[in-house]
């Protein structure tokens, strides 16, 4: 699966604004977005897994995809620079 990792600049970490943001991102592109922090990994569509994660500012995510369009790729990965 193509990947990506991320490194979360607001100062409040992944918390329920941006969490929800992602979950609409997911859902519009369509495909599996899985989130990976440390040894924790979260279906990126459901808002619960998300936020247990627990991800601060500073940490680092893995984000994947499951689509061989690279467009989508590109697509989450611009979302995640400028949204979050």
């Amino acid at each position: 699966m193509p990947e990506f990792t991320y490194v979360i600049k607001d100062k409040l970490g992944i918390h329920a604004r941006p969490a929800v943001m992602v979950v609409k991102k997911v859902n519009e592109l369509g495909c599996p977005v899985d989130l990976m922090k440390g040894e924790k990994t979260a279906d990126a569509s459901r808002l619960m897994a998300i936020m247990q994660l627990g991800v601060k500012c500073g940490d680092f995510i893995k984000v994947s995809i499951d689509s061989e369009d690279k467009n989508k790729l590109l697509e989450l990965k611009s979302f995640f620079e400028t949204s979050l």
